[in-house]
């Protein structure tokens, strides 16, 4: 008996684990989303890759209208993202490219010029990935990552 406890004590300890790592790894999707807002970024969505590729759990993609504006974009994403103490593990596109790619390892940051992002149509590439919306982030996407929550507590906090 003390056997079988301890295996589901072990079992039960992981699986909150690992929904503390998923958690954590949306909110550093999240704010790496917020940092690209905040140099201007446009079109910001996270496509949660995870069901339907080993890749990363969360692609983050965002516009810029210039090659300044993906580099500042870029930097303020490393910036915030360091304050929560995530790694950059690589960076793709220093230079004269029309893309951008951050790699947090369960995070991808994907940073467009405008033709770039048409060409390359990640979104449509990605097409069976759950989107989420920087603006709906707080409603939506915490359903997704709490589904004890009902509909009705969630629309409370959309009247706030």
């Amino acid at each position: 008996m003390k056997t079988r406890e301890w295996i589901l004590s072990l079992l039960s300890d992981r699986i909150w684990s690992a929904r503390r790592e998923y958690v954590k790894v949306w909110e550093i999707a999240q704010a790496a989303a917020r940092a690209a807002e905040d140099k201007k970024g446009y079109e910001i969505v996270i496509l949660h890759i995870s069901p339907i590729s080993l890749i990363a759990d969360y692609f983050v993609i965002a516009s810029a209208r210039n090659r300044a504006q993906m580099e500042a974009i870029a930097d303020n994403v490393v910036e915030q993202l360091d304050k929560c103490q995530q790694p950059l593990l690589h960076r793709e596109g220093r230079g004269t490219g029309s893309w951008i790619l951050l790699d947090y390892g369960a995070v991808v940051v994907h940073i467009f010029r405008e033709e770039a992002r048409r060409f390359y149509a990640l979104e449509s590439l990605w097409g069976d990935a759950p989107v989420y919306r920087l603006e709906n982030l707080t409603t939506a996407a915490n359903l997704a990552i709490m589904p004890e929550v009902t509909t009705e507590q969630s629309g409370d906090d959309k009247e706030q």
